[in-house]
C-alpha cells in the first residue's frame, strides 16, 4: 500500500508500471488491476476553466486517505493498492489522482477502486479553486460524482 501526495505533473502509466516492477512478489497473485484516473477538465457546471489550485491539510490529508485504504482493504481481498494525489497548480488534461487496485479477482478491484475513489471524493481534506477563464476565481463547494446508484 503506498499513498502519495505530489506538487508535480506525473504520468499515471509510468507510475503503474514503475509500481509494478518494484513489487516483483505480487506477480503470479495478481489476476485484476483496475486503475481509475482522474483528469482535470477545462469546464465545470457550464463555465470554462483555465486552471486550478488544489489545496490539502497536510498529515490529516494523508492519515484520512491511509484510513480510506485500510477500510478498502478490509472490505475486499486486495493485493496492494496505489494512490497518487496532485495538490499545487493544475493545469487542464494534467491528472490529479491515481487509484491503482491489484486483486486475485476483478469484483474486488473493481469494487475496492470505486470505494477508495468515492470516498477520497467524499471524505479527505482537499479544497479546490477554479481559475475561470473570464479572470475570476470560484471555491468548489461540492464535488459532481456523476455516480448513479443502480
Amino acid at each position: 500500500m503506498t499513498l502519495k501526495i505530489i506538487t508535480q505533473a506525473f504520468d499515471p502509466y509510468q507510475e503503474i508500471q514503475r509500481y509494478q516492477h518494484a513489487h516483483p512478489e505480487n506477480l503470479g497473485h495478481i489476476g485484476a488491476t483496475n486503475i481509475f484516473i482522474g483528469t482535470m477538465r477545462d469546464f465545470n457546471e457550464n463555465v470554462a476553466v483555465k486552471g486550478m489550485t488544489l489545496e490539502h491539510y497536510p498529515g490529516m490529508t494523508e492519515k484520512q486517505l491511509d484510513n480510506i485504504v485500510v477500510e478498502a482493504h478490509a472490505q475486499w481481498q486486495l493485493i496492494d493498492t496505489l494512490i497518487i494525489h496532485r495538490v499545487g497548480t493544475i493545469l487542464p488534461n494534467e491528472p490529479i489522482v491515481l487509484v491503482a487496485i491489484w486483486s486475485s479477482h476483478r469484483g474486488d478491484a473493481f469494487d475496492a477502486c470505486r470505494y477508495i475513489m468515492e470516498a477520497l471524493k467524499s471524505k479527505a481534506p482537499f479544497w479546490k479553486k477554479e481559475h475561470l477563464s473570464n479572470n475570476d476565481e470560484r471555491w468548489v463547494t461540492h464535488n459532481s460524482t456523476g455516480y448513479k446508484t443502480p
